[in-house]
């Protein structure tokens, strides 16, 4: 299990690092999107440093638990973004779509830091049995 575990850990921080490009950067699509949200530009900045610092947490031993605990979060709160205000599938201001990407990640982002919480469940110091 505890590879397993890795591996759903280590795929959960390559989908989470991949999106800090475009939220550092100013990529018009995330511009448009946490404009659309009312959080624009500090939304974008916390979110992409609350997404690096759980990357950082999934692959240190010792605090994977907290990774998996912040990244769980963060794609919460992004599934009800997309639920709530942008749609599973974005439109941007082009008009294009993104064919429902950027939630299905989300989505399977989170499910992976569930699964990893679910593996680790031992290592969270409340609920660890001794």
């Amino acid at each position: 299990m505890i590879k397993l575990s890795w591996l759903l850990q280590i795929l959960c921080a390559v989908i989470l690092a991949q999106t800090l490009y475009f939220k550092f950067s100013g990529a018009p699509e995330s511009v448009w999107i946490f404009s659309r949200l009312g959080m624009e530009p500090w939304g974008r900045y916390l979110t992409g440093g609350l997404e690096l610092v759980a990357v950082l947490l999934l692959l240190v031993p010792r605090t994977i638990w907290m990774g998996a605990t912040l990244a769980g979060g963060l794609m919460l709160g992004a599934i009800i973004s997309h639920l709530a205000v942008l749609g599973v599938v974005v439109i941007g201001p082009d008009g294009r779509g993104d064919g429902g990407l950027l939630f299905s990640l989300a989505a399977i982002d989170g499910l992976f830091a569930a699964a990893v919480l679910w593996i680790r469940r031992d290592s969270i110091p409340f609920l660890a049995r001794e």
